[in-house]
């Protein structure tokens, strides 16, 4: 009987330390980055100081999506971008963009059409999309354009 109880307890505590160990990965995985004009101004582009010019402030190529939580196409690529933030990992980064909350920020960059997305890769200038994609399309566009494989 002791070994059973035993063996029982010893199973419980390996049982807990792989939840322990799961959970930790988990919050370590890639998500995508909802950020308002002020985190904007400071990773992605200052255009108060510098109107003319653009000027990426982050350290890895980006995905920017300005959308609402209304939009149908905008629901539709959500999911999307999850599972991309996930895959690329620390590779990429990719920032959403409430319009309904950031009108401000999404008059500054004419977005008027939404799903928008702005694809930001290092050293170059911005790409803009307008619409829903697929994840294939996402991923030909990220590898090609923001990775240069």
């Amino acid at each position: 009987m002791r070994k059973i109880i035993l063996g029982t307890i010893i199973a419980l505590l390996f049982a807990a330390c792989a939840n322990g160990q799961n959970k930790n990965k988990k919050e370590t995985e890639m998500k995508t980055i909802e950020i308002n004009k002020e985190q904007f101004l400071q990773k992605v582009v200052n255009y108060e100081v510098n109107s003319t010019e653009w000027k990426y402030l982050g350290d890895k190529p980006a995905i920017i999506d300005f959308y609402a939580s209304w939009c149908g196409p905008c629901k539709m690529v959500a999911p999307i971008l999850e599972e991309l933030a996930e895959e690329y990992g620390d590779s990429i980064v990719i920032y959403k963009v409430n319009t309904e909350k950031e009108r401000e920020l999404s008059s500054a960059f004419g977005i008027r059409s939404i799903p928008t997305l702005i694809f930001v890769p290092m050293g170059e200038n911005p790409q803009v999309v307008q619409g829903a994609m697929g994840k294939a399309d996402f991923r030909k566009v990220i590898d090609e354009v923001l990775l240069k494989k």
